[in-house]
């Protein structure tokens, strides 16, 4: 007899399928556009947190040819970029244009930056939680993962002064993780999905449980992957999608994820396209800009489970 996977891993290729559900957003909104900056610096795999490697994904330096165990220099002051300088210009962007975000945060990473935490609490930006450190969560055994995600729930509480109540692995959950973020139960949603452009619910054994999906595509990795060569590949690229997601938007309204890192979108030369995006949107009729929380509670108030 084979054994059935639970509901939650169970794969889905029809989804909504040619009739979404009209998300009412707020004010007749064509498109909600939820940006997300994540905050992972400080809090990725390194010789000194004992993990044998040092960490280069997503910086400028991915193909360093240093042996297993050797610690890289390069890289590691590529990730003090990001929080020593690419988070305050970004800080800066969306402050002065009184735009939300979502952060989302490693919790040992916002702990040893304490004037960043600061800030971020000061702001009405959300917290989705994206673990305790930035490590890949599959190779974290069930009581591991299950210990980080409590420790990542603690620690960013005492650093913000509220708990995330949104949470996001690095890349991909493992096969235990959205079961212990329910049983944890302190969360709204989950971002580990990238499999549409609406919120949509799942059932964690007897519990139902909200997934926000997030995009890798919409997102400032491609500078760290050589998609985008300057500002204006991450600008057009962007605002196409904006565009075709506004246009099929007076029939069928979607949400739109845009990805962003500190130490990649934070460097002067890419940040003046995310400038521009930023007013773009801006300038938009009938967008709402919004964070990763309030459209998790307007889908939950709005289209609430059903068995």
């Amino acid at each position: 007899m084979v054994d059935l996977e639970p509901a939650h891993l169970e794969r889905d290729f029809v989804g909504y399928g040619q009739t979404p559900p009209d998300p009412q957003w707020p004010g007749g909104a064509r498109l909600a556009v939820n940006f997300v900056i994540n905050y992972e610096e400080g809090s990725e795999p390194s010789i000194g947190e004992g993990d044998g490697f040092s960490e280069t994904g997503l910086t400028d330096s991915p193909g360093a040819s240093l042996p297993r165990g050797g610690r890289d220099l390069a890289a590691e002051s590529m990730f003090e970029y990001g929080a020593r300088v690419g988070f305050w210009r970004l800080h800066r962007l969306f402050t002065e244009r009184k735009l939300p975000a979502t952060v989302t945060a490693c919790a040992l990473a916002l702990e040893r930056n304490p004037e960043a935490a600061a800030a971020i609490a000061a702001t009405d930006w959300d917290i989705c939680c994206h673990g305790w450190r930035w490590i890949e969560h599959w190779h974290l055994t069930e009581a591991e993962e299950r210990d980080h995600i409590a420790r990542a729930v603690a620690s960013i509480t005492r650093t913000t002064g509220a708990r995330p109540l949104g949470w996001y692995c690095r890349h991909g959950p493992s096969v235990n993780t959205r079961r212990l973020v329910v049983e944890e139960g302190g969360f709204l949603y989950d971002s580990d999905s990238y499999a549409d452009e609406l919120p949509y619910w799942t059932r964690v054994g007897e519990t139902p449980h909200l997934i926000v999906p997030y995009s890798l595509t919409t997102n400032d990795s491609k500078f760290a992957r050589n998609t985008f060569a300057i500002a204006d590949d991450y600008f057009q690229f962007i605002r196409d999608a904006i565009d075709m997601l506004w246009r099929e938007g007076e029939r069928r309204p979607k949400m739109l994820s845009i990805g962003l890192h500190l130490r990649l979108i934070g460097h002067p030369a890419r940040a003046v396209g995310l400038e521009r995006l930023l007013d773009y949107v801006q300038g938009l009729e009938a967008v709402w800009i919004t964070r990763r929380l309030d459209i998790a509670r307007h889908w939950r108030a709005v289209h609430p489970y059903q068995a």
